[in-house]
């Protein structure tokens, strides 16, 4: 996976740095523009098999499978990843983890009690420790390591390789309280996220030098706080393997070992059926796979009606039982061969089916959003009204339901880009942009000057006797031809049709239209030998006109984290965005001959019919880029890309569908702005004053020309929103500042840079014995109560007869 590109040597800064669209977006009463309220909210509980402590077995391990092995341990880097996040959430001390409910919550393992005890002249929060809190070479957890966590983060020394720096710039000094136990934080100017500091909290050994900062944490942690110590790290079998603390004060770990295992995406089905893994995140593919297998576990032998062979007819088996045994000895070989080989797959495929029953699936919402990115840096999305008629034009809730239908999971649309539902102060705010509404989003585009034919009109300002056509004609003039080649000009021709040259008028017309043929030819040779991931969604070709078919499938996009993250959350977390899907495309709404409009198709699909009625403008239609990556693992969001594409079409704009190789997704596109169209996700905050800034600060122009964006990779901002933002930082009042939040995403809304479409699927396969594991949702995993479920103590008959 890629990463937040941040060079070594550099320190992000979390202010924004200003200018991208010029003018003020006219927008609808924003204060209170919301069609529902905080006390409406409803979250997805999370799916875990809770246990109480004493019904979990003592002993064993669990391999955890995680994309990659991390490439580091220290989580304010930039190429820090989710196997940073998820593997140091069990080594190092998290101060304030987010609960179920997406809060952040005070972790009495770590702290007694931490509070705001000053507000003026300036903000004083106190943080009383657990006694018993130490590192595990025994020496306590104290100021010192809060002071040299703060000295490398606060963004004054670039000898440190940071990535993020968001809060702790606004601490002025940081003094022993009353005793070593107690550490005083005196902040120079108010800061209401002062709970998304500290965590995790490294040893001052590893924070109070450059050298252990950029290099000694990146592949060790030798000092750890957590209920598990790194035990060792090996690349050739891709593990990281943690054993319990033996100096820990909490809650026994329940496990000897955890192990977290690289496994690809493509790979976890088979890890899962060999015993490889017994906890994996998994695409809905495999998530059927284990619904088939506990379905067929009564079958008492039976053969599968899924899997290899299983669309093969009677007859097609007769068939191939006839040529396998007929004189032909060429023929019956090759017959041979093939069902020899159908016949290992089968077994292969039963084997694992087998193994499968020994799994669930677990499965909630995972704390990130999927979104609809405009890019308004130029382009016809630069025009606010172009933005929002392609918002007007979406229907979220089909998009929800694409992806979250199909897996039971509540299917409703996200109202917010700052909160998730069933978070503290999520509030809907999409009303100040308005509801799916096609007239009012085609008056958008008529208001901006996009027509039924303006893709065939000249420029406006090009006009009839302009220099350049002055200068063509007289050019044309002494040669005695036509702007075009074709034509003779009216003094080369004669009353009866003929040109001086002898030229016929028809033999000129047959030239032409004989050229016109070979440059359909070419255009279909350019075509057919296009990259396939190019496909153009709306162009107005000729009836009957082949175009171009696409394959492979769209993946699951990145997350980009933000500069902050939450407490739970990995500095430059880049997670698969969308969606694990379901088998193929989604077949689109409006069929016409030839195929369906919008589809993403395999090679060898019938291409749409040409898009009836696209919109233009000066001679150019209205075709936006739709980038996504290339890569496997997300069919669902394949077909909410074609979903959009359709939406889209009917509005009179065109989509041209381009597919990208995962590792420059990011870089060559998203970040360096070469998209009019993306989709990708971001993560879940319990800060959004902090988090959520540097995503929709206001771009401003460099000196060298170029556009500082942070992470706002619309290119889409205001003064207003920043100022909201900085105004909820600094606002310790929690009510007061949620309603600035509310406010600011009402103009995020209005701005039309974001679309949130759906809150994202979390699906987990775990073994079925596993308790207190699965999808989390919002809530941190508590790593010491993750063990096998003692069924003794647990006296379940029905587990016992498992």
């Amino acid at each position: 996976m890629s990463h937040v590109g941040v060079p070594r040597g550099t320190v992000r800064k979390r202010r924004s740095l200003a200018l991208l669209t010029a003018g003020v977006l006219t927008i609808p009463v924003l204060a209170g523009c919301s069609s529902g309220g905080e006390e409406t909210s409803r979250g997805v509980p999370q799916d875990i098999a809770p246990a109480a402590r004493e019904t979990v077995a003592d002993g064993a391990t669990v391999n955890w499978a995680v994309d990659a092995l991390p490439a580091t341990f220290n989580a304010f880097q930039a190429d820090a990843d989710s196997a940073t996040t998820r593997i140091t959430g069990a080594l190092l001390p998290t101060l304030f983890p987010m609960d179920r409910t997406g809060r952040p919550k005070l972790n009495p393992d770590y702290l007694e009690s931490a509070k705001i005890i000053e507000r003026e002249p300036k903000q004083v929060v106190l943080y009383k420790l657990n006694q018993q809190a130490v590192w595990s070479d025994g020496r306590e957890i104290g100021a010192p390591d809060f002071v040299a966590q703060w000295r490398a983060l606060r963004g004054k020394d670039s000898a440190f390789w940071t990535a993020r720096n968001a809060g702790y710039e606004r601490v002025e000094k940081i003094e022993r309280g009353a005793d070593d136990l107690q550490v005083r934080v005196t902040f120079s100017k108010p800061y209401a996220d002062w709970r998304a500091l500290f965590s995790p909290l490294y040893p001052k050994e590893i924070t109070g030098s450059p050298d252990a900062f950029n290099d000694g944490a990146r592949t060790t942690l030798k000092k750890t706080a957590g209920p598990f110590v790194l035990r060792s790290v090996s690349k050739s079998k891709g593990t990281v393997t943690l054993a319990r603390n033996p100096r820990w004060w909490g809650d026994r770990a329940k496990l000897d070992t955890l192990v977290f295992r690289a496994v690809a995406a493509k790979d976890r089905t088979r890890a899962l059926a060999d015993g490889t893994v017994d906890v994996a995140d998994i695409d809905a593919a495999t998530a059927d796979r284990i619904a088939l297998a506990r379905r067929d576990r009564g079958d008492n032998g039976q053969p599968l009606n899924h899997g290899p062979g299983a669309e093969i007819t009677p007859a097609q088996a007769l068939r191939s039982w006839a040529q396998a045994h007929g004189s032909d000895e060429d023929v019956a070989e090759i017959a041979q061969a093939a069902r020899e080989k159908n016949r290992k797959a089968v077994v292969a495929y039963a084997a694992e089916q087998k193994a499968l029953r020994d799994f669930v699936v677990r499965k909630s919402l995972e704390p990130a959003y999927t979104q609809l990115a405009l890019n308004g840096e130029s382009g016809p999305l630069a025009d606010d009204r172009v933005r929002r008629a392609v918002a007007r034009a979406l229907d979220r809730e089909e998009l929800a339901r694409t992806v979250l239908g199909p897996l039971g999971l509540p299917a409703k649309p996200l109202g917010s880009h700052l909160a998730l539902a069933g978070q503290p102060g999520y509030k809907d705010g999409s009303g100040a942009l308005g509801e799916q509404n096609t007239k009012e989003a085609q008056a958008l585009l008529a208001d901006a000057g996009w027509t039924r034919g303006g893709a065939a009109e000249p420029p406006k300002d090009t006009k009839a006797g302009s220099e350049a056509e002055k200068k063509g004609d007289k050019e044309d003039a002494e040669d005695g031809t036509d702007k075009d080649s074709d034509k003779k000009t009216d003094k080369g021709t004669d009353k009866d049709g003929t040109d001086k040259d002898g030229t016929d008028k028809e033999a000129a017309a047959e030239r032409k239209k004989a050229d016109q043929a070979s440059a359909d030819r070419d255009s279909e040779d350019s075509a057919a030998s296009r990259d396939e991931g190019l496909y153009i969604v709306g162009d107005d070709n000729k009836p009957g006109a082949p175009a171009p078919a696409t394959g492979g499938s769209a993946s699951a996009v990145q997350v980009m984290a933000p500069a902050r993250t939450a407490g739970v959350q990995g500095t430059a977390l880049l997670r698969q965005a969308g969606v694990l899907g379901e088998g193929g495309a989604v077949a689109a709404t409006d069929k016409q001959a030839g195929g369906a409009a919008g589809a993403y198709a395999p090679v060898g699909t019938a291409a749409p019919a040409a898009a009836k009625g696209q919109l233009g403008k000066d001679g150019k239609a209205l075709t936006l880029r739709f980038v996504l990556p290339s890569g496997p693992g997300s069919q669902s969001l394949r077909s909410v890309g074609d979903k959009i594409a359709v939406m889209l079409e009917k509005i009179g704009i065109g989509t041209e569908i381009t597919k990208v190789p995962d590792e420059s997704y990011f870089k060559d596109h998203i970040a360096s702005g070469a998209y009019d169209l993306a989709l990708y996700s971001w993560p879940a905050t319990a800060y959004p004053a902090t988090d959520g800034r540097p995503i929709y600060a206001k771009p401003e122009p460099a000196t060298d020309g170029s556009l500082l964006v942070e992470q706002n990779y619309t290119r889409v901002g205001t003064d207003h929103i920043d100022q909201l933002f900085d105004k909820a930082a600094a606002e310790l009042d929690e009510k007061a500042a949620r309603e600035l939040m509310n406010q600011a995403d009402a103009r995020i809304w209005a701005a039309a840079g974001s679309i949130p479409l759906f809150q994202r699927p979390q699906l987990v396969a775990v073994d079925k014995k596993l308790a207190n594991v699965g999808a989390f949702g919002f809530a941190a995993p508590r790593y010491q109560d993750i063990g096998f479920k003692n069924r003794q103590a647990a006296g379940s008959p029905a587990d016992r007869k498992k």
